[in-house]
């Protein structure tokens, strides 16, 4: 641990819960693009500038480029930098979903299955080895949610964006953002409290990650297509399931 780390580690612990580092810096960075300090297409402060501005480690600004990432207001450009997305409105399309319509969630894993399941297997022959670290990060935080009982909607999501921008076509990464409003979190659909997330549906998550990961990192195209089919397939089944048990009662 380098003494940066150590310092930033510290500092978590005294900030208040809801202004950790990485939520000050990524909030700073929002507030600045929806004023439009930043227009899309504009370059962001590269890492090391944020890092001596913020007084933080490159891990702190990572993790808070990831979020900015994940929300669709930033894309990074191999070899270019971080820049500025626009908000055109257009994820307005998939924002139809309720509670009450698991039908809606059924179509858009199958419309997600099209894209991903090529995506993976893009990935495991396209990723560079940064993409694989992003990669495995993310599933960590993942295991990392799961072993805390948290909901673990907001990780998920970073690990498939970060397989999709491992497939070197930023179409991939553009699709999951276009549709990321419309997916609900899973226990407020299966009549849960918001925030919290069923037991049964996570039951075989990690292990299904995993599968996906380990052929992307093995450049393993063909399994890594198939673990994404059977991750995307099980999730059909359990909601269709879900669905037929509403429609039985």
């Amino acid at each position: 641990m380098t003494i940066r780390d150590a310092a930033d580690n510290s500092a978590r612990a005294v900030l208040p819960k809801a202004e950790t580092l990485v939520s000050r810096i990524s909030n700073a960075l929002r507030r600045d693009i929806e004023a439009g300090v930043f227009q899309p297409g504009d370059r962001l402060p590269s890492e090391s500038e944020l890092t001596r501005t913020h007084a933080v480690s490159r891990s702190v600004v990572r993790e808070a480029i990831a979020i900015l990432r994940s929300d669709g207001l930033v894309e990074a450009r191999k070899g270019a930098g971080v820049f500025a997305l626009a908000r055109d409105g257009s994820a307005a399309l998939f924002n139809d979903l309720t509670v009450e319509r698991v039908s809606a969630v059924i179509e858009l894993l199958e419309l997600r299955s099209a894209c991903e399941i090529r995506s993976a297997a893009l990935a495991a022959t396209r990723r560079s080895a940064a993409q694989i670290e992003n990669i495995l990060r993310s599933h960590e935080e993942v295991g990392t949610c799961l072993a805390k009982g948290a909901p673990t909607r907001d990780a998920d999501f970073c690990l498939h964006l970060a397989i999709a921008e491992a497939t070197q076509n930023r179409r991939f990464p553009e699709f999951l953002r276009l549709v990321r409003p419309g997916i609900i979190p899973r226990a407020e659909l299966q009549g849960g409290k918001p925030g919290e997330r069923p037991l049964d549906y996570n039951q075989h998550l990690q292990e299904e990650h995993a599968a996906i990961v380990d052929a992307i990192i093995e450049g393993n195209a063909e399994a890594a297509a198939e673990s994404m089919q059977a991750h995307l397939q099980g999730s059909l089944q359990r909601y269709r399931l879900l669905l037929r048990s509403r429609t039985a009662s």
